[in-house]
């Protein structure tokens, strides 16, 4: 029986290596070169492409020779190709001497970007890139011309990162509009777009973006090879690419960010960091990250420096009372109720009295209920899931505290850690504070508040430990760097902010020339004014 079992063992794991191996080396049409006739050439796309009925073909003449076109429905912008090519094909003359093929490359090259193919893997490439392809009998290659047409969504207003004096424009899904967005906003030679196709299976177009005398070559340096050891056969969202190139993964913290708003990507470019466009996904991913960033909202730099100094200390209170809240109330109900005032441990105690579970059961249950109740008014639509939410939120809370089930104060807490959770600007971090809230509940359970101290020590600790591509990921608190502190709890004045942040750009660090503070007009230019007058 160990013998057959050893063997079944070992066919076992030959097949899972010819799987990996499949997925190393897909399957891929052979390398050989077009054949001449292009009726023979449509025979194999169908037999490759299993005659799907959205590849369109047309025929068509050009001197006595039989052509014909191809592209998939949907991808490529048809009447493009026939009002501006095959309608220019019908009246035209030609020297006897003239290259045929070469006068139909000239003909062709109106359309857009032009490539002369001469084997099929070039051929499918193309073709199920948007692109038409263009065959001529007695010519063994292929014409592909770009004649990329297929419907998307037009720029709306961001849905997950507002803003009250921001722009109103968003990333969409097309790659091409993505990378136009911010160029929009960066009209500099330096700023380098480099593209890559990942994924074995689907191709997906990868954008690269920069700006060349910023950004930290290193750090562009290892974007790069992160992204060139991804070897999956699907990569349909920048999702997918965040957890293959982060430097952590048993973590809660977000060590990338992503953002749908084309300003804060430009922002983080003109700082030197690295932006990533995904084709396909309207997130697009900026690197490196470091924990304050996740604190900071584009109307942080649209509003005077005080304003947005306050508001920015809010939103850090806001996550700490998210993280701490209900594990502050057990802690203190359970352990210290030294350190309540006797006043409110008094009506604490009265309002517990008929509830039959102690303090972590009846947060836990409160917790878990409202858990459920916002992914319902998540997966909804939208007009049903916010009346679901809050109408299940009131129902549900009312009929538990009139049951006895939990205590008023219970619904008080629960209710203002999730409105202060929903006080964070991005929503990784966000829900790093939800799942780190039950740690820190167990543990008040358990120690009081020392075992919130030690919950809190050991996250300042993993915090301390992490690494964005080479950057610390509490810098610049840990590793401390005082010259660093213009744009962490404080907001500087823009005047103010002269430099880049050192530990991200390692190139030109001058953002603001001097002499830029605002000051109002002399009083002897005034005076002399008035004298002249």
């Amino acid at each position: 029986m160990s013998i057959l079992s050893n063997i079944l063992k070992n066919k076992q794991k030959k097949r899972q290596n010819d799987n990996y191996r499949q997925l190393q080396d897909p399957q891929k049409p052979e390398d050989l070169p077009i054949l001449r006739e292009s009726k023979e050439n449509i025979t194999r796309i169908k037999e490759e492409l299993g005659n799907s009925s959205d590849i369109i073909y047309r025929d068509f003449k050009f001197h006595q020779l039989r052509g014909v076109t191809v592209c998939v429905d949907g991808l490529a912008d048809n009447k493009l190709l026939s009002d501006f090519f095959l309608e220019s094909l019908l009246d035209d003359e030609m020297d006897k001497d003239t290259d045929i093929f070469q006068c139909l490359v000239d003909k062709a090259n109106g359309l857009g970007n032009l490539q002369v193919i001469v084997n099929w893997n070039q051929l499918y490439e193309s073709l199920l890139s948007g692109n038409t392809l263009i065959f001529l009998d007695s010519y063994s290659k292929a014409i592909s011309v770009e004649t990329k047409g297929w419907e998307k969504r037009s720029i709306t207003e961001p849905s997950t990162q507002l803003s009250i004096r921001g722009p109103k424009d968003s990333f969409t899904e097309t790659l091409r509009t993505n990378t136009a967005l911010i160029r929009r906003r960066i009209k500099s030679p330096n700023l380098w777009l480099e593209t890559m196709r990942l994924g074995t299976v689907t191709q997906t177009d990868i954008g690269i973006m920069y700006i060349k005398g910023i950004a930290n070559e290193k750090i562009v340096g290892e974007v790069k090879e992160r992204l060139n050891r991804v070897n999956l056969d699907a990569v349909l969202a920048s999702g997918y690419l965040e957890q293959l190139i982060e430097d952590q993964t048993w973590t809660t913290f977000p060590t990338t960010f992503h953002s749908e708003r084309p300003d804060v990507i430009t922002s983080h470019l003109l700082e030197g960091r690295v932006a990533v466009l995904v084709d396909g996904t309207p997130f697009v991913i900026s690197a490196p990250a470091i924990f304050i960033q996740f604190f900071q909202a584009p109307d942080d730099y649209y509003s005077r420096f005080d304003i947005s100094t306050g508001i920015r200390l809010l939103r850090i209170l806001a996550f700490l009372i998210a993280l701490m809240g209900p594990a502050l109330y057990i802690a203190g109900t359970t352990f210290h109720q030294e350190m309540i005032p006797t006043t409110m441990a008094i009506a604490i105690a009265a309002q517990r009295e008929s509830v039959p579970f102690p303090a972590f059961v009846e947060a836990l249950i409160m917790e878990v209920t409202f858990e459920i109740l916002r992914e319902a008014g998540l997966r909804l639509p939208r007009a049903v899931g916010q009346a679901t939410s809050i109408v299940g939120a009131l129902v549900i809370g009312q009929a538990a505290v009139q049951a006895g089930f939990v205590s008023p104060v219970m619904v008080i807490v629960v209710s203002i850690t999730a409105i202060a959770n929903f006080s964070t600007p991005i929503f990784a971090m966000a829900i790093a504070a939800r799942l780190l809230r039950f740690v820190l509940m167990g543990l008040a359970t358990a120690l009081g508040f020392y075992g919130i101290m030690l919950g809190l020590m050991f996250m300042a600790i993993h915090l301390c430990s992490l690494r964005s591509f080479g950057i610390p990921y509490m810098m610049p608190l840990a590793p401390f760097n005082i010259r660093n502190q213009q744009d962490i709890f404080i907001r500087f004045p823009i005047w103010a902010m002269k430099n880049r942040p050192m530990f991200i750009s390692k190139g030109n660090m001058v953002r603001a020339g001097g002499n830029q503070k605002p000051s109002p007009p002399k009083q002897e230019d005034d005076q002399s004014s008035k004298g002249d007058s």
